[in-house]
C-alpha cells in the first residue's frame, strides 16, 4: 500500500517498522518529496484535515469538525485554525513491519517518539531558495515571507533526524530521501 487507506499491495520493504515524520519549512518541498516516495512504493499516511477536499492543497481526508471530534486518531493536532489527524491504520502497517511516512507537525514529534519506533526526515533548503519558492506561489507578501522564515521552530532534542537539503532538483531530493530511509536502523 502506498498510502494508508488506498494503494498498491507491495510496499517498499526497508526491514524495519518505524514511523517517519516528514517535517520542514514551507517551500522546502515536503509534498514533492512525499509524492516521489509514494510513487516509489513507500507507505504514506494520508492526513485527515478539517478542510473541504475541494479547498486544494494536499490529498487529504476531508472531515467536518464533528466528524473529526468523533474519530480516534493515532496522532492529532491543531494548526492554522484547522484540525489534523493521522489515521490509527498506521499502527497495523507498523505492526506488519512497514516504515510509514507522515507529514507531521513539530508539536506532536515528542508524542510520536514516545509511542512508536520513530525518526524524523527533515526536508529543508537555504533561506534564499525558500523565499524564492514562497514568492513564486504568490500567496504572501515579502514581509509575510520574511516573518514565516524567521519563525523556524527547533526539533525536540533526542530524536533520530535524517536531513535532506532540497536545493537542486526534485529528483535529487527524492533520491536523497530514499538514501536516508535506506539507512534507517534495522
Amino acid at each position: 500500500m502506498d498510502a494508508i487507506g488506498a494503494g498498491i499491495p507491495s510496499p517498499v520493504n526497508l526491514g524495519c517498522d518505524m514511523l517517519v515524520a516528514v517535517v520542514g519549512p514551507s517551500g522546502a518541498g515536503k509534498d514533492t518529496v512525499l509524492e516521489g516516495l509514494r510513487r516509489g512504493g513507500h507507505v504514506i499516511a494520508r492526513r485527515a484535515i478539517t478542510r473541504p477536499a475541494e479547498a486544494g492543497g494536499e490529498d487529504h481526508i476531508a472531515m467536518t469538525e464533528a466528524e473529526f471530534a468523533a474519530h480516534d486518531f493515532a496522532l492529532q493536532w491543531q494548526a492554522h485554525g484547522l484540525h489534523y489527524g493521522i489515521p490509527r491504520e498506521i499502527e497495523a502497517a507498523l505492526a506488519a513491519g512497514q516504515v510509514v511516512l507522515a507529514n507531521l507537525s513539530r508539536t506532536v514529534l515528542a508524542e510520536a517518539a514516545a509511542r512508536y519506533p520513530f525518526a524524523v526526515l527533515e526536508i529543508t533548503a537555504p533561506p534564499a531558495i525558500l523565499a524564492a519558492r514562497l514568492a513564486a506561489r504568490g500567496r504572501e507578501s515579502a514581509e509575510d515571507i520574511a516573518a514565516r522564515l524567521a519563525r523556524a521552530a527547533p526539533l525536540p532534542p533526542g530524536l533520530l533526524v535524517l536531513r535532506v537539503v532540497n536545493d537542486t532538483t526534485p529528483e535529487a531530493a527524492i533520491a536523497a530521501a530514499e538514501a536516508c530511509l535506506a539507512a534507517l536502523p534495522r
